[in-house]
């Protein structure tokens, strides 16, 4: 929409008086602009036109201020028939920030005009209830279904509260425009769904290959105490003009009750405002009364059309009010009473909007009292409906929409188990693509001579190393046309220099991607260096997997271990959104992982954690040995149609491992090993078995060099590649010959799982609880490990050579 500029405002010839009134009206009413800060010239006077021009008012038809009034008095209704069908129970009335929904009514409209063709809308709980019917329309009596929780066998262990779940529709607009709306899943977690949302929007822009970030528009509601008070926002706000997470702008939207459960603003910030988080970017912060509709109707049309132009975040601060405690069964005024005292006495914004309205030649009383009533009745009809409802069968979960309709959940032993190996020739080939460049292209000497090293892996000289398993497996998945993208600090590089993914001319710095040259029509891949954040970029990235299932997506730490600062995410997303929500996610996280003498904050993911997360086969855990292992589990997590997350313990040392090395032929045959047998070429000379060591990861090498140091041919070594879920079949397999009556065991026989860490961290506390004393019955199960510790390593590398030495002749019997 075209506004004069501020030149030609600037024009008109306005006595000094006329200025005061004119800036009075534009700024000192009902809405407040923070945006004099904005650096882009251009940006701001356009905005300063558009606002002087007008003072700040929009000028509605008849028709637009009765369906205000319309959606103002759905939200009214709703709510106070919630609280009176529903005496006490929690529903987290929006009743004093009711303009929200014809805020949002508007916002969907404007979009539509601007050609976005769906909206994905994040928000916690406040008010959620009432977006879902009153915007996203979903039917009233699947609500007071879930009010009255007549079905409580259906969600035995799983499924979550009401005001958590999201939800997709489709909307027509008054122009006949047709827009998907999409509420995503939350947590009581407040902000964190934020970067989540945006991370799906990006996917779904993606999807579309809407470069130009036209096509899908995010709008996250935010809480006034939340916004200033959760970190998350920061680096939500920090991302979004970097370009592997830019969406093209996002509608922020604070509903500022000006309140934190019982907290005054005086005690939950110690800024001005709730928003001025946002002033680290140039962006517009538009302020105004919730209690004056037609201001805030001016607001989002100002913000729209603002995001809509410059393609960068915007920011609404809806002031308003809440007329009930926290929750409906809470009592504001212990801790608030004059604040509560005032609210008492105070319209509703209904109320209020209906005495602005009600004139000779506005709306009349009748019109009103008829919406009300005719919103009533619809209502009590739903009510009678689920009530009718309760004895019936749950309504059928809605069909799974594309592209999740080639993918599934559930139980592993539900689907197959798949081969990943592709021809030797085509390995070779793509793996010496990985290192070709330009022809002008210039590369420092030190970066030739390990591309140099993979051109000899590719002609059978020399033993592959992890960057090339790991480059072949996105090489190969890329050929056949599917997406792969990473993201993480230093990924490009790799935090210990082994993946080079991105290249560097020493000339000019220019970026080179090999591996997006590989053909004409392969699948896109990209590789992004994050800023320096945990939570924000593993929640942007979950969010993209859940809308690009056919993607492989990989969030990598810097270090396994900084991976707890993002603990919200890992927590109530990644492990528990399928048993909450029936939301699932391939999302890979790499996490680099082991006990090398770095010190404590330098050697541990925290595997102990992630395993204590693990139940109902919500996702995958491993801790690899070879590159051949992570070609195939990289692979596997495409081909198969099984979609859950991948945690994969990923190496330091073993990347330049020799004893680690692969060869083009593991990778060109076979699949994922989750249980590899012990190696040791066993014959009838051979020492019988006393011992049995499982272990997983870069132990193994150590404790394979120990038993061949020492001649401990009656010692069995047995890797979990795999922890979870775990393959009994094949672990029973691997180990029937060793076990009592197996070819090569002795009458005697001991397990024992052998691990880095500390007991009390690892996989032994799982592992015990799994298999308890022993083995099948037929074989004591203990463990060795370092002792208990309250910090999972040493400082000293002095300290951490003689602990791995003790650890290692401890798991032979010898210390």
């Amino acid at each position: 929409m075209d506004r004069p500029c501020y030149s030609e405002l600037l024009g008109t010839s306005l006595t000094v008086g006329q200025v005061i009134r004119r800036m009075r009206n534009t700024y000192c009413r009902y809405i407040g602009v923070q945006y004099l800060h904005l650096e882009d010239s251009e940006a701001r006077n356009w905005l300063q036109a558009w606002m002087e021009s007008t003072e700040n008012r929009r000028v509605l038809s008849r028709f637009e201020r009765v369906h205000i009034l319309t959606k103002l008095i759905e939200a009214e209704t709703f709510e106070r028939f919630i609280r009176k069908k529903y005496l006490g129970a929690k529903s987290f009335s929006l009743e004093g920030g009711e303009s929200l929904i014809p805020l949002l009514d508007l916002a969907i409209e404007q979009a539509a005009s601007h050609g976005i063709e769906e909206i994905v809308i994040g928000m916690a709980h406040r008010g959620r209830l009432s977006v879902l019917t009153n915007i996203l329309h979903k039917a009233p009596n699947e609500i007071f279904q879930e009010f009255d929780d007549s079905h409580s066998e259906r969600y035995w262990g799983r499924g979550d509260v009401k005001y958590h779940m999201g939800y997709r529709s489709k909307h027509t607009t008054t122009a006949g425009n047709e827009i998907q709306l999409r509420l995503a899943f939350n947590p009581s977690h407040l902000e964190f769904v934020s970067p989540v949302v945006i991370g799906r929007v990006r996917a779904r822009q993606d999807r579309r290959k809407d470069v130009a970030r036209r096509k899908v528009l995010p709008i996250v509601l935010h809480g006034d105490s939340a916004f200033a008070g959760q970190g998350i926002n920061q680096e939500t706000f920090n991302m979004s003009a970097l370009p592997g997470y830019d969406i093209g702008g996002t509608v922020h939207v604070v509903v500022n009750n000006q309140i934190g459960f019982t907290t005054p603003a005086e005690s939950c910030r110690s800024s001005h405002y709730a928003t001025d988080v946002a002033l680290m970017l140039k962006i517009p912060i538009f302020h105004v009364n919730g209690e004056h509709p037609e201001s805030v109707a001016q607001v989002i049309q100002l913000a729209m059309e603002y995001r809509h132009r410059y393609r960068t975040d915007v920011v609404i601060d809806m002031y308003c009010y809440r007329r009930h405690g926290h929750n409906e069964g809470d009592e504001p005024a212990f801790t608030n009473p004059l604040m509560y005292d005032l609210i008492r006495k105070r319209d509703s914004v209904v109320d209020s909007y209906v005495k602005h309205l009600v004139s000779p030649d506005g709306v009349s009383q009748d019109e009103v009292d008829r919406i009300t009533a005719e919103r009533l009745v619809y209502l009590e009809e739903e009510f009678k409906l689920a009530r009718a409802s309760e004895d019936d069968e749950p309504t059928p979960v809605a069909p799974v929409s594309w592209p999740w309709d080639r993918y599934l959940g559930g139980k592993d032993a539900d689907c197959p188990r798949v081969e990943s190996g592709v021809s030797k020739d085509d390995l070779a080939k793509f793996l010496i693509a990985t290192t070709t460049t330009p022809e002008s292209f210039k590369i420092l000497p030190k970066l030739r001579r390990i591309l140099d090293q993979r051109v000899e892996m590719a002609k059978g000289n020399r033993r592959l190393d992890w960057a090339a398993g790991e480059l072949l497996a996105y090489a190969t998945l890329l050929s056949e046309g599917h997406h792969v993208r990473l993201s993480g600090q230093d990924s490009g590089r790799g935090t210990f220099s082994h993946r080079h993914a991105v290249l560097r001319d020493r000339t000019d710095e220019a970026r080179h991607l090999p591996l997006a040259h590989l053909s004409g029509d392969q699948g896109k891949f990209e590789v992004y260096d994050s800023p320096l954040s945990e939570q924000a970029v593993l929640a942007f990235d979950y969010g993209y997997s859940i809308d690009r299932p056919d993607s492989l997506t990989i969030w990598e730490a810097q270090f396994g271990d900084f991976c707890n600062g993002a603990q919200v995410i890992i927590d109530q997303f990644i492990s528990s959104a399928e048993d909450k929500w029936d939301l699932l996610s391939g999302l890979v996280m790499l996490l680099p992982h082991g006990f090398e003498g770095q010190g404590p904050e330098h050697s541990s993911a925290r595997l102990e954690r992630f395993l204590q997360l693990c139940a109902e086969d919500n996702m995958q855990v491993v801790n690899l040995t070879t590159p051949a292992q992570i070609y195939h589990c990289l692979r596997r997590q495409v081909i198969r149609a099984w979609r859950k997350p991948l945690i994969v313990m990923s190496p330091k040392s073993l990347l330049r491992l020799p004893a680690a090395g692969s060869s083009l032929e593991d990778l060109a045959k076979g699949g994922f090993q989750r249980v590899i047998g012990d190696q040791l070429e066993r014959g009838p000379k051979t020492l019988k078995v006393k011992r049995i060591l499982l272990c997983s990861g870069r132990l193994y090498y150590d404790l394979s060099a120990y038993r061949q140091d020492e001649g401990r041919e009656d010692v069995a070594i047995v890797r979990l590649e795999q922890l979870y879920p775990l393959d009994h079949a094949g672990l029973r397999d691997e180990l029937q010959p060793f076990l009592p009556g197996g070819a090569h065991a002795q009458e005697s026989i001991q397990v024992f799982w052998v691990q880095e860490e500390p007991v009390n961290m690892g996989a032994w506390y799982y592992l015990r609880a799994v298999f308890g004393e022993s083995f099948w019955g037929r074989a004591p199960f203990g463990h060795v490990a370092r002792d208990d510790s309250a910090s999972p390593a040493t400082g000293s590398p002095t300290s951490h050579k003689r602990e791995q030495a003790f650890l290692i002749r401890r798991a032979f019997g010898a210390a």
